[in-house]
């Protein structure tokens, strides 16, 4: 019997075996560690500073269900809409680019360059189209966007906005919903922010504004139903992104720079606010909701990579 052999044996099996051991405990520990990590952020409870008035919204904005990091490319996020129940199309305002992400797998999943560098702010789709919008107001169609043989489409809307940011598809009355950041031309509107609307059958813009938010209708919704204790404000509305809740039909309106959530109905009255919490929203420039009610909210890169929100809906919250 050859015993070196038979201990250079027993010694190889013995160093494989502890490798798979080790292998074993570093998979668990992490396991433990990812669980941990994700316990701790799911109930850290981002409530300080943070308040809602009105009417219940269907969402804990301070409690995430999942907070998906996206990746560098992505840093500039400025927009997204939902595809279907797994896939998002997203942009950000540098390139002209559309990719489509799949947000269960984490991973983007197909690019589609629509036109040159440009400062991209919103996106929806309408049926077989995706449409991008330009700050100055400009359209792009993406006609047929999951052919290999799409084709673009550009719409020059003159749309009387400097800084135009929020893009949402009005399926009830077959239009896109353009809300302006910065206040239309003619000081009829000082003090006022407005949405104008791009008919999808004549393909051009609707020349008045179908909804106009006002700063003083905004104050005096608060003074009327905030609750003891909430801090009262003048609070400012600069839209950076607009959607239509497909249960409720009720818009909700995204403003990044003042951290807050408008909810109006669909006669111009303002139903909620919600002010957002700055370390968990830090920069949110998106918005978009899948046809159960679940929502997403995008965040820019600042202090950290940027980040998709994932919100389940809950009609009794």
């Amino acid at each position: 019997m050859d015993c070196p052999n038979m201990w250079q044996s027993l010694s190889t099996k013995t160093t494989k075996m502890s490798i798979k051991i080790k292998e074993i405990v570093i998979a668990v520990v992490s396991a433990l560690v990812g669980a941990l990590l994700t316990f701790a952020f799911m109930n850290k409870g981002y409530t300080k500073n943070t308040y809602t008035i009105g009417a219940k919204l269907g969402y804990d904005f301070n409690k995430p269900n999942a907070k998906i990091q996206l990746p560098e490319i992505l840093h500039e996020i400025s927009g997204l809409t939902d595809i279907d129940e797994h896939t998002l199309a997203l942009v950000q305002d540098e390139d002209g680019i559309v990719f489509i992400y799949d947000w269960q797998k984490e991973e983007i999943i197909k690019q589609i360059r629509f036109g040159e560098g440009g400062d991209y702010e919103g996106v929806t789709k309408a049926g077989n189209s995706i449409y991008v919008l330009r700050s100055d107001g400009k359209l792009f169609e993406i006609e047929n966007f999951e052919s290999e043989d799409f084709k673009v489409n550009e719409y020059d809307t003159e749309i009387p906005v400097k800084n135009n940011e929020g893009l949402g598809y009005d399926a009830k009355h077959k239009r896109l919903l353009i809300a302006g950041k910065s206040k239309p031309k003619g000081d009829e509107y000082k003090g006022k922010r407005a949405v104008f609307a791009f008919d999808l059958d004549s393909m051009g813009l609707m020349k008045q504004p179908v909804y106009i938010f006002k700063e003083e209708n905004i104050e005096r919704f608060v003074k009327e139903n905030k609750s003891d204790g909430e801090t009262e404000q003048n609070l400012k509305i600069n839209p950076s992104a607009i959607a239509v809740h497909p249960i409720t039909d009720r818009l909700f309106v995204l403003s990044s720079k003042d951290k807050l959530v408008y909810i109006f109905n669909r006669e111009n009255g303002l139903e909620a606010v919600h002010q957002l919490d700055k370390k968990l929203h830090l920069q949110p420039e998106g918005i978009t909701f899948l046809d159960n009610g679940d929502m997403f909210i995008s965040n820019e890169g600042v202090e950290e990579r940027p980040s998709l929100l994932f919100f389940s809906y809950n009609e009794e919250k």
